[in-house]
């Protein structure tokens, strides 16, 4: 593994050390979702979450698309995907 890749890899870690983006990534495992079904489920501002997301997209682990008024994202990274799944499977035992 070079080093360029290690630093993309810490980065995208880094992204997910903090709880409330990887709630955030996992409330859109399995769908698209708006900004105001992410903060509605989050429990936290909308301020505070569109904070996230724009850090996440500029990172390129999500996309996004506008709507009419509305802002949809969606994890765009494939490995992150993966990632988010097996720490859902591993981890949050339902």
């Amino acid at each position: 593994m070079d080093h360029g890749k290690c630093k993309n890899i810490a980065s995208i870690l880094k992204i997910l050390a903090h709880p409330q983006r990887l709630f955030i990534l996992c409330t859109l495992m399995d769908t698209e979702k708006s900004v105001s079904e992410i903060e509605s489920l989050c429990g936290a501002s909308q301020s505070v979450v569109s904070q996230h997301l724009t850090r996440m997209r500029l990172e390129k682990i999500v996309d996004s698309r506008k709507s009419g008024n509305f802002v949809y994202y969606w994890i765009s990274e494939p490995d992150v995907m993966k990632l988010i799944v097996f720490l859902k499977a591993q981890f949050c035992h339902e």
